[in-house]
């Protein structure tokens, strides 16, 4: 004979249910920053700028040089020229002589060693120069290693802002800039690390 505990019901054996959770709404996905495009002018003609708006204003990640092979080609909708006031009055400036730093919010893309590589050329004051092996000492590479800081300086987007043309041969030549050896000539000039004569 069965028995039964009193309380139970002897036709079910299942587990009791649990109310119903409503699953908690997906977080909205952050919208994609806008890619703008403006232009500035410098005594080599229009530089080309390229950011991405922030939410005071825009963050440069490309500054090319007229001409420049890989310069990056941004849909024309992507224009937005105000938001690159910052940037052209330090560049203005920079022109002028009256600015040898640059404050402006950067966000270039590119691998872990080449942005290290990057960075370190903010510390290369105006006026200065520097060569290929002694950054590479800075960086704490190996003399081995100085080809690859070569190869990230040549991929450097942000030129004049990030300054590879501080960087020369250690002998002295001026070789490896993007925007071609009479302009690099030409800056070095204009911020007094090379005599006029030697131009």
């Amino acid at each position: 004979m069965t028995t039964h505990t009193a309380g139970s019901d002897p036709t079910t054996d299942t587990a009791p249910t649990l109310p119903h959770v409503p699953a908690a709404p997906a977080a909205p996905a952050a919208p994609a920053a806008r890619t703008v495009r403006g232009t500035c002018p410098s005594p080599f003609g229009e530089l080309l700028l390229t950011g991405v708006e922030t939410g005071d204003g825009c963050a440069l990640t490309s500054l090319s040089l007229p001409g420049r092979p890989a310069a990056p080609a941004v849909p024309e909708p992507g224009r937005a020229e105000e938001t690159f006031a910052q940037a052209r009055r330090e560049l203005d400036a920079y022109f002028a002589g009256r600015l040898t730093r640059f404050s402006l919010p950067l966000a270039p893309a590119g691998t872990p060693f080449q942005l290290r590589v990057w960075q370190a050329l903010d510390e290369v004051p105006y006026g200065t120069t520097t060569s290929y092996g002694e950054l590479a000492a800075r960086l704490g590479l190996s003399r081995v290693e100085t080809r690859a800081v070569g190869r990230a300086l040549g991929a450097n987007p942000l030129l004049l802002v990030r300054p590879c043309h501080r960087v020369i041969g250690a002998d002295g030549s001026l070789r490896g800039y993007a925007g071609g050896v009479e302009r690099k000539a030409w800056l070095l000039t204009h911020e007094g690390a090379l005599p006029p004569a030697l131009v």
